[in-house]
């Protein structure tokens, strides 16, 4: 039994590219790759740093002892430092050049752009996946007449694949924000204490261009475009900001789909998937509960919530640096990430195999077209020559009858009493002509088929990921 607490997005819920992504192997290696880059570039600029001190820094890049960092540590309370002695002990002959001229935030700051640009794309394949599946849906289902809500009460019809294009549309805003993101992503670089590149400036002896250089390197060889152009010791917490909004936009986009979902699964007209050997209550054994999409909603509050934290942190910096950022930027980081990878993989899950029924969905629609095809109907007996304030009142009349019979545990067919008024002028056959579906949903095959067109070039390319959610 493991008596220590475990994070459920880390045992049940995220996947294993994303764990691996935010693990202390990672991290600690990202740290090592920029030591062994930063050591690297000023070699080649011209500081007294050997290629032996460079290949040997490279060789023990993945080789951590983590025993001897968290013995060092304990002795030195600095995180950073007790890294920088384990891997002067695993390079003895790089140990003295290690870190040279930079600040702790040189591999903090550094290491974890580098983690949540490679989050962000991550995340931004899953969320394809996503927009993908609806894709498909709203194509295989753009004709199908459904009921529309407004206000949760029957309103005109619309069609399935018409409302997954409101969801799609949504997630496709969020696309558009992470492409935003990761086009404006700046590096640290290695600055110094203050932001200021003192400590360069006295290593290259006053030359600016070396230093400029330096920083233009070590952004490229990470993928960077550049570095952020003035900063404190850290990079602008504003950025976390950004990273953190698209977390939390893709939370609402999420919650908002999955909660169609539930009220959908409710009505009987389309439900999430739901295994063969799948209990839904461990009492109710007839239960098919929505467990998926109540968990996207479940998780989609904790991120919301979450993304708070960045502008409180981003809000309350000191000058150029304070540390009461650190803590919570290492919990609340990562576990919107990791809260983000698991709701887009629940979500992929449940967009895959959506489950229509047509039937349910039909039969509400024939129980509700008679009331919204009155007006249509007192339209017809007008062009057949009746008077519409007499024709107005006979629906009126029907409708409200009707209406009575149904609530007192009747059935009543709205049609079929209308069929019985001569005054009406109007058979059943004409009556029922006028109560197809296809008739009263607008343009919602055109909007449809128009919005798929438009969004189809961002769906070329993208990598199917498997989600492997097994309940």
């Amino acid at each position: 039994m493991n008596a220590r607490y475990e994070s459920p997005l880390s045992t049940r819920y995220s996947s294993v590219e994303m764990l691996n992504l935010f693990s202390a192997d990672h991290r600690y290696q990202t740290w090592r790759k920029l030591w062994w880059a930063l050591a690297k570039a000023e070699s080649e600029l011209g500081l007294p740093i050997s290629d032996k001190q460079v290949n040997e820094l490279y060789n023990h890049i993945n080789d951590i002892d983590y025993d001897c960092v968290n013995q060092r540590e304990k002795q030195v309370k600095h995180d950073v430092m007790a890294h920088v002695y384990a891997y002067g002990k695993a390079a003895p002959e790089a140990a003295g050049i290690i870190h040279l001229g930079a600040t702790s935030c040189y591999v903090t700051d550094n290491g974890d752009l580098i983690t949540y640009k490679e989050g962000l794309l991550l995340l931004k394949n899953e969320l394809l996946n996503v927009i993908s599946n609806l894709y498909d849906f709203s194509e295989k289902y753009k004709a199908l007449p459904i009921m529309g809500y407004t206000h949760y009460q029957n309103a005109q019809p619309v069609t399935a694949g018409k409302r997954a294009t409101l969801w799609m549309q949504d997630l496709i805003s969020d696309l558009h924000e992470i492409d935003h993101v990761l086009d404006n992503l700046c590096f640290l670089g290695c600055r110094g204490t203050t932001g200021t590149e003192a400590s360069m400036l006295d290593l290259f002896d006053g030359d600016t261009d070396k230093i400029d250089k330096l920083n233009e390197m070590l952004a490229e060889q990470f993928g960077f475009k550049k570095c952020v152009s003035v900063c404190g010791q850290t990079y602008p917490r504003k950025i976390d900001t950004h990273i953190m909004n698209v977390l939390s936009g893709i939370g609402q986009s999420l919650y908002k789909f999955a909660n169609d979902m539930r009220l959908l699964q409710h009505d009987g007209l389309m439900s999430e998937p739901f295994s063969d050997k799948q209990i839904g209550s461990s009492a109710m054994a007839y239960k098919r509960n929505p467990v998926l999409c109540e968990r996207i909603c479940s998780l989609s509050r904790y991120l919301m919530i979450e993304a708070l934290n960045a502008p409180m942190t981003a809000s309350l910096q000191w000058f150029e640096r304070t540390l009461d950022d650190s803590a919570n930027r290492r919990i609340s980081l990562p576990e919107a990430f990791l809260c983000t990878d698991s709701i887009l993989r629940l979500g992929q899950k449940v967009t895959k195999d959506i489950r229509v029924n047509e039937k349910m969905i039909a039969l509400k629609m024939n129980e509700y077209l008679p009331f919204a095809a009155t007006e249509n109907i007192m339209m017809e007996a007008v062009k057949k020559g009746k008077d519409r304030q007499k024709v107005h009142e006979i629906i009126r009349m029907c409708s409200m009858e009707v209406i009575e019979k149904n609530n007192n545990g009747e059935t009543a067919d709205l049609i079929g009493l209308l069929c019985r008024k001569e005054d009406l002028g109007l058979n059943e056959e004409e009556l029922r002509n006028i109560l197809k579906p296809e008739l009263y949903i607008g343009r919602s095959i055109q909007q449809t088929e128009m919005f798929l067109n438009e969004i189809k070039p961002l769906l070329s390319g993208i990598s199917y990921i498997d989600p492997e959610i097994d309940y």
